[in-house]
């Protein structure tokens, strides 16, 4: 059987951005269909569907803009976002072109055109190939296909199950370390709380740009240094934001209760960095060790008290500069500080080697999953 270029068989119709919106449901208004609401079924816009392109349960949607241009994913009922297009193929089952489409994502992902927004690449779409069996065929495939993805899947849920148990082994090293320690002090008697950055848009006037860390910055004992912004600040500002190597980061506030005062040391990898006011920052002055506060911060005792801190009268979680400074920590000599963290290292080792394991088995499933289509679209599956 021979293989069709996809250009002389595929038809492609982008969406219109529509005349009305509104963030609720209104008469005659269907869901504005972004990839938010393919990919996850939330729906945050409305839209009026005259003059728009119009999709059904099942379509298969391709993203052709953005970052993400070439993801495909099935629609539901709706108004087609401008970004995206309905993608059909004559001989095709919508099934066996959205699985042939996943299949060459990362080609068209990694190749957009464009200098600035990315675009999919149409000479790279409709110059591919495909095999187009008879559409009995192509069920059979796209069974053989949800088939293996199935197990596939199942297959990654226990992973994740085995990381999530983890995580709580992680925690629970952190807690038996601290479990018997008495004399907690302040946490202000030992490090400088201070504020960060407040945006505004004057920022964009002043001439010194400096990198800054976010909230999406500051993880639990990690730092996602992967996506770094600029910010205008004045002199002042630079000596009162800038970050030294083992100052302690809390994030201020969060939507969601678990991922408040999360809790990482500063690495010191980016020159002349500063911080923003959604994260607190604490510098050493004297008599604790910042890993050991960091430590204790990430253990059961100091994540209750932080929680407890944050909680308000309204039900909202938010710390402050002044919360952080009332946090109590467990005092003891520099000496029992670093038998304690040698004591959390030996154990935390073993779990590093674990995850460790895990992420490459996750990452594996993921090169299945490729490797799956791959044999499925030359027909050898």
């Amino acid at each position: 059987m021979k293989k069709k270029l996809l250009g002389s068989i595929i038809h492609l119709t982008k969406g219109k951005k529509p005349h009305t919106q509104a963030t609720t449901p209104k008469n005659g208004f269907l869901p504005y269909v972004d990839i938010k609401a393919f990919e996850k079924g939330i729906i945050d816009n409305y839209a009026d569907p005259e003059k728009c392109l119009l999709c059904e349960a099942g379509d298969v949607l391709m993203v052709c803009d953005g970052a993400r241009s070439g993801f495909v994913g099935k629609a539901i009922p709706g108004v087609v976002c401008s970004t995206l297009a309905v993608v059909s193929a004559e001989g095709c089952n919508k099934n066996y072109l959205f699985y042939y489409l996943q299949s060459i994502y990362q080609l068209l992902n990694t190749r957009p055109k464009g200098t600035g927004t990315p675009h999919v690449n149409l000479d790279i779409l409709m110059n591919s190939e495909l095999l187009v069996p008879p559409l009995a065929e192509q069920e059979r495939i796209v069974a053989k296909i949800e088939e293996l993805f199935s197990q596939l899947d199942a297959a990654v849920a226990e992973l994740k199950k085995a990381k999530e148990k983890l995580n709580i082994y992680r925690q629970a090293v952190f807690s038996s370390v601290f479990n018997p320690l008495h004399d907690f002090q302040p946490l202000k008697n030992y490090f400088d709380i201070t504020g960060g950055l407040t945006k505004n848009p004057r920022r964009s006037s002043l001439p010194d740009k400096r990198p800054y860390l976010r909230v999406a910055n500051v993880y639990f004992n990690k730092l996602d240094l992967e996506e770094i912004k600029y910010i205008g600040v004045t002199k002042e500002e630079i000596e009162k934001c800038s970050l030294q190597k083992d100052d302690l980061l809390f994030v201020e506030g969060n939507g969601s209760k678990s991922q408040i005062g999360r809790i990482a040391m500063w690495d010191g990898s980016i020159e002349g960095c500063l911080h923003q006011n959604h994260l607190i920052k604490g510098r050493q002055t004297n008599g604790i060790i910042p890993r050991y506060a960091m430590s204790f911060f990430l253990s059961a005792y100091g994540r209750k008290q932080i929680l407890d801190a944050a909680k308000s009268t309204s039900g909202l979680y938010t710390l402050s500069v002044n919360k952080i400074k009332a946090l109590k920590i467990p005092y003891c000599k520099e000496e029992k500080q670093n038998e304690i963290l040698e004591r959390i290292d030996a154990q935390i080792s073993e779990y590093e080697s674990v995850s460790k394991t895990i992420e490459a088995s996750l990452m594996q499933a993921s090169a299945l999953r490729q490797s799956i289509l791959k044999l499925a679209f030359e027909g050898k599956l």
